[in-house]
């Protein structure tokens, strides 16, 4: 069964968003990943939540678990469109600096890299389906399993994981002498590919494309891969595992990062405009109905 959703998807009307005001503004840089406390905020509230229930619950088994579960490719048949489109009912409860739908994320940061970098027209679509993983969220995960920061499990949790003091208390791996030693399970310099990332929707995508036969670069698929593994990309947590290719792929992770996490502002692309161009690249890149 190729079917998505049960019910018609409409294109975001990007004016809709600014009424009767905006529901976020462009702010200075380093405002940027706020994961302040604060009980008051809902917003905040919500995120940290989140980030509780991810670091309680994502163990060695579960992500496991969501492997097996996953990347059998049964649950449904969608074209990139389709899935963009589903990401118009989804406000991603990990995020502090916005909380808008997805698919307006997803063209703000294909937008600015395709100003920045006209030539890579590969760079363009990465930027554009980076969060589809996120579709998970509509097959009853949890968004604690689908959106947030990536880390690996199986090993000792990275001092630059957020909310890294408190919020792994419950987490049972954190008492298995396996798991919570720095090394842990893996050897060094044993590669990023062959270590356990907790599970949410950049390894699902990563899956997804692979699974699917996508010809984007693996500088795309790195980018797809490891957006989210903050501690790696921008703390220099880690390393000990990196062979050569991750650590020169690093560059390209820690390049589409800045585009990922600056464009969320109040401008907001004209998307019905921009589908033409997009769907090109979709159809040189990972064309067709995909297995997901």
């Amino acid at each position: 069964m190729r079917i998505l959703v049960t019910k018609p998807i409409k294109v975001i009307d990007p004016s809709e968003l600014l009424r009767p005001e905006p529901a976020f503004a462009d702010k200075p840089i380093g405002q940027f990943r706020d994961y302040s406390i604060d009980e008051d905020d809902p917003i905040k509230e919500r995120v940290r939540k989140t980030y509780h229930d991810m670091h309680t619950n994502q163990t060695v088994d579960f992500v496991k678990g969501q492997m097996n579960k996953w990347l059998k490719f049964t649950h449904f048949e969608a074209n990139i469109k389709e899935a963009l489109e589903k990401l118009n009912e989804l406000v991603d409860e990990s995020d502090p600096d916005v909380d808008i739908p997805n698919i307006v994320h997803a063209f703000q940061t294909a937008e600015r890299i395709r100003q920045d970098y006209p030539d890579m027209d590969w760079f363009h679509l990465t930027g554009l389906i980076h969060d589809l993983g996120k579709v998970m969220a509509f097959y009853d995960e949890p968004q604690w399993a689908v959106v947030g920061d990536t880390f690996i499990v199986g090993c000792e949790w990275s001092n630059n994981i957020v909310y890294r003091n408190t919020s792994f208390v419950n987490n049972p791996d954190g008492k298995n002498s396996k798991y919570n030693t720095k090394h842990g399970i893996y050897k060094p310099g044993c590669g990023l590919d062959n270590v356990i990332m907790s599970w949410g929707h950049d390894e699902y995508l990563y899956q997804v494309l692979k699974h699917n036969k996508t010809t984007l670069p693996d500088e795309g698929l790195y980018m797809i891969r490891y957006h989210s593994f903050y501690p790696w990309h921008q703390s220099g947590d880690y390393t000990f595992f990196e062979n050569e290719k991750d650590a020169e792929m690093k560059k390209w992770v820690q390049l589409f990062n800045k585009y990922d996490l600056y464009t969320k502002s109040s401008n907001v692309p004209n998307i019905e405009k921009l589908w033409p161009y997009y769907q090109s690249l979709i159809d040189k890149y990972i064309p067709g109905i995909l297995e997901w």
